[in-house]
């Protein structure tokens, strides 16, 4: 593990832009992953370079061919992170602007009438698509319940709801809020057992850099994640599309390939920097493990940083050396409870008497990055159920490491005392 090995973890943040030092505000701890993670120094490289590039794909000459097959490449990897060889890969504006392009085109190209079934566990990127596209499409929008306790939302409340109508469904993998995943096998098996033939489109964007993929074995027809929450760079989104939910009516060019997802020429450094986060996956898993094929090492990586990430948050609830942990902190609330092995590398709680953006600026000045997410559009669908104006969310990633929590831990008992 890599709290294990402290080589091995310099070398992982060696890899890493920024890792200790803000360009704005100098040396400070980021735990302010959730809000977009470090980008890999990989792809910082790439990026200059493709930036420069005059080339077009599509054209007569070698640098167009160089700039398909970096797509090609990079599509082969997406493969590999993503864990499937079947659908297709696209590359659009944001990983939000993917799932409504999902979700639009599940919801208007099924069956008419019915149910679109989501949850109040839902990003508002996913919650706003459904709502739009099922008033036009003629259908009815409904919403299972999350646990207020666990943060999470079970395949039985799904199941509860289901009808043999409902057309579209849609599941969080991981909250950006409480930082709970759920179970997407046991929800999707809740779903197909009474509507078979229903499109199920999965919001990946927190998950996605916390513990791997495994496509293959979800059943689903559509996935999206936002790389710069996973060590790349903002400008672009990546979803997976099933064959099925590819065949829908979706925009194109008329008279271009019906198939076709994407809309005008693509960044081809978009496609370059994914695939510099699969070799830098493919590389960590290749010193966690002795895998020999690249899915099997980046499966290893994802093991490992659910590892690393599971000793971080158990270090920030339970303490570390003489420090105390948020769990005994007085006036420390903590959502989804101390106790949650659905947590993935983040830790959101409240400070009695203190609102959120006191408690962001109490730690900034203690060098601490974290963040403060109220209840309006974005979170409230957590916090006001809880009673709660606002939180302060603590998000990690492997590359943090026990003295960073140790440090935050410290700036909390100023903060309190």
């Amino acid at each position: 593990m890599l709290h294990d090995d402290p080589d091995l973890l310099k070398k992982v943040r060696q890899k890493f832009a920024h890792i200790e030092e803000c360009p704005f505000e100098g040396k400070r701890v980021f735990f302010e992953n959730a809000g977009g993670a470090l980008t890999l120094n990989s792809v910082v490289e790439t990026s200059a370079k493709f930036a420069a590039i005059p080339d077009n794909q599509g054209r007569a000459n070698k640098a167009s061919q160089a700039l398909v097959d970096i797509i090609n490449k990079s599509k082969e990897d997406m493969s590999v992170f993503f864990g499937t060889d079947e659908g297709s890969f696209i590359v659009g504006e944001s990983g939000t602007e993917i799932l409504f392009r999902l979700i639009r085109s599940a919801i208007m190209g099924s069956e008419q009438n019915g149910i679109v079934l989501g949850s109040t566990l839902e990003h508002p990127a996913s919650v706003s698509a459904c709502k739009k596209w099922a008033e036009k499409g003629n259908k009815k929008y409904v919403s299972v319940n999350h646990d207020n306790d666990t943060g999470s939302v079970s395949a039985n409340a799904y199941l509860q709801a289901m009808t043999p109508d409902v057309r579209v469904a849609t599941i969080i993998h991981t909250s950006p809020v409480t930082g709970m995943t759920v179970n997407i096998s046991s929800i999707v098996d809740a779903i197909r057992s009474v509507s078979p033939e229903c499109f199920i489109i999965v919001d990946g964007i927190q998950h996605a850099a916390h513990g791997g993929l495994d496509l293959e074995s979800y059943d689903v027809d559509g996935y999206a994640v936002s790389p710069y929450k996973m060590f790349s760079r903002h400008g672009y989104g990546v979803g997976w599309l099933a064959n099925r939910l590819q065949e829908l009516p979706h925009e194109n060019l008329i008279g271009g390939p019906v198939q076709n997802w994407e809309l005008g020429t693509r960044d081809t450094g978009a496609y370059a920097t994914f695939s510099d986060v699969v070799d830098y996956l493919d590389w960590l898993g290749a010193q966690v493990s002795n895998e020999s094929t690249k899915r099997d090492r980046v499966v290893a990586a994802g093991k490992s940083i659910h590892e690393q990430e599971k000793v971080l948050t158990d270090a920030m609830i339970y303490g570390v050396g003489n420090l105390t942990g948020l769990a005994n902190l007085p006036g420390v609330g903590i959502l989804g409870g101390e106790e949650n092995a659905l947590r993935e590398g983040l830790v959101s709680i409240t400070v009695e008497g203190m609102n959120a953006e006191e408690v962001v600026e109490g730690l900034r000045e203690n060098g601490i990055r974290v963040h403060a997410r109220k209840a309006d559009h974005y979170s409230g669908n957590i916090l006001k159920p809880l009673n709660l104006e606002s939180c302060t969310r603590v998000s990690m990633c492997h590359y943090n490491t026990i003295e960073e929590v140790a440090d935050f831990l410290t700036a909390m008992r100023k903060i309190i005392d």
